[in-house]
């Protein structure tokens, strides 16, 4: 086994033991964690000029982002959740323009949404 593909393998059971053990509120923030990551190297991807990467890495954070809006729970959640599901439908849109019009001003805009979701979902977790 190669240096590669022995790290891709930690990085499996790393990230599916950090699954099993995470309460509710941990998998949501490893989903922001996660959307940011792929942020990030599809920027980095684009300014690469790797296309095939730009558009693993976009669909990849495209496919979190609809996690994210199937985690909402609209009857507990109230009007937060019917507005976090609104905004990911615009990061998605968002996303999906980035991509094609290989903008990385859209990409940063989506990156400071999430973060900016994902700080207060942190702080949240705090008072639990």
């Amino acid at each position: 086994m190669n240096k590669q593909a022995a790290l891709k393998s930690y990085n499996h059971v790393h990230v599916n033991a950090g699954v099993e053990s995470a309460s509710s509120h941990r998998l949501i923030e490893m989903m922001f964690e996660g959307l940011l990551a792929r942020l990030a190297q599809a920027k980095g991807a684009m300014q690469q000029k790797d296309m095939e990467l730009k558009g693993q890495k976009i669909s990849s954070a495209i496919s979190i982002v609809l996690g994210l809006k199937d985690s909402l729970d609209v009857e507990k959640g109230g009007e937060v959740a019917v507005n976090l599901d609104a905004l990911y439908d615009y990061i998605q849109r968002t996303l999906w323009q980035a991509n094609i019009k290989n903008d990385q001003s859209l990409i940063d805009e989506c990156g400071q949404l999430v973060s900016q979701i994902s700080s207060a979902w942190r702080e949240m977790g705090k008072s639990m």
